[in-house]
């Protein structure tokens, strides 16, 4: 039997599918619901040894992705957006989706993209998950903030959601309304802060049994939870083989526009992993006021060229000093006295 290549089309509750034979002719077009047995059933006479199956990063990959290769399959994640670079086309249909990437992956010129091992996905669950409740945490206290300068109150409170500016919140004389308001999102944003700290003992659990975090740990300003996310994100370190490529994955690199001789850098791409991109800019401004080394450095770009683009150097920088722990098992300390001799 010839080798067969699928490509897959995932949507939320169905996929659509097109198996391509070995000189590119269409041998089944079929648009199947995401259960096992209607994939088992659309993969009924491929071959799991000699075929091979491609699906694009989308927001519903992991489920189709994993039954696949749990199966015995070999599965391929697609790149969406080099894909559809490479592949531009007037005629935009799910069966057209599904017969490009298989005919992509036919002739070897598939952009690949990532595919995180379980482990590592549960890693970067957990601390995107946190990352969203303290986003909501955020979202309640402006418009908390909202309703006390509809009213023109005016405290004097360093933290205003701590203990005792709560309790002032709490006495407030308002409205009916403003005050039901209020006491809701005062609720609201307990709760929410409990949620934060019982994720956060899973984000401690996850890190005792995670080395490459521990490791990160010995960066000034890097703490377990962004220890982890670092981790989590940039995933398996040997799959960049230079800095520059895990600096262009995190979007930290300079956009460039070149035509003949003319050649200008601009801003950060920011076309690459942004939950890294945060995380390092969050860690950068912690650093800076702990490490010589990043403050130095810090304090010189911040002196010519602004404090926005200092902090994005910084991370920048940050992210390559983590490359050459991550790539030589050393703890940041140990690097530095490397370096040095």
């Amino acid at each position: 039997m010839q080798q067969m290549y699928v490509g897959l089309d995932v949507h939320k509750s169905f996929s659509q599918g097109c198996i391509l034979d070995d000189k590119g002719n269409i041998v089944l077009e079929q648009k199947f619901k995401n259960d096992p047995h209607s994939m088992d059933i659309f993969l009924l006479n491929v071959r799991k040894e000699d075929s091979k199956i491609v699906l694009e990063s989308c927001s519903c990959w992991q489920y189709v992705y994993d039954y696949l290769q749990d199966a015995g399959y070999q599965v391929t994640l697609a790149n969406p957006l080099q894909v559809s670079l490479i592949a531009k086309s007037r005629k935009k249909t799910d069966k057209n989706d599904a017969k490009i990437l298989a005919d992509l992956l036919r002739t070897n010129m598939l952009p690949e993209s990532y595919a995180a091992p379980k482990d590592i996905r549960d890693e970067r669950q957990i601390t995107r998950h946190r990352a969203s409740l303290v986003y909501m945490g955020a979202q309640i206290k402006h418009k908390i903030n909202a309703i006390l300068l509809r009213h023109g109150i005016e405290h004097g409170y360093s933290d205003l959601f701590g203990e005792s500016g709560t309790e002032y919140m709490r006495s407030l004389d308002l409205p009916m309304c403003d005050r039901f308001e209020l006491d809701n999102y005062l609720s609201l944003l307990r709760h929410i802060k409990l949620k934060v700290e019982n994720t956060q003992e899973r984000v401690d659990d996850f890190v005792a049994h995670n080395p490459h975090a521990r490791l990160l740990m010995t960066v000034p300003g890097i703490s377990y939870y962004s220890a982890l996310m670092i981790s989590a994100e940039i995933g398996d370190i040997r799959r960049f083989n230079s800095a520059k490529k895990i600096i262009s994955y995190a979007g930290l690199n300079p956009s460039v526009y070149q035509s003949g001789n003319k050649c200008i850098t601009g801003h950060i791409s920011k076309q690459g992993n942004k939950h890294l991109r945060w995380i390092l800019t969050q860690v950068v401004h912690v650093a800076v006021q702990h490490d010589v080394t990043l403050r130095t450095f810090f304090l010189r770009i911040r002196k010519t060229r602004g404090t926005n683009i200092a902090i994005t150097a910084t991370s920048r920088k940050l992210l390559t000093i983590i490359y050459a722990m991550l790539k030589n098992n050393s703890k940041y300390y140990a690097l530095q006295v490397r370096k040095a001799s």
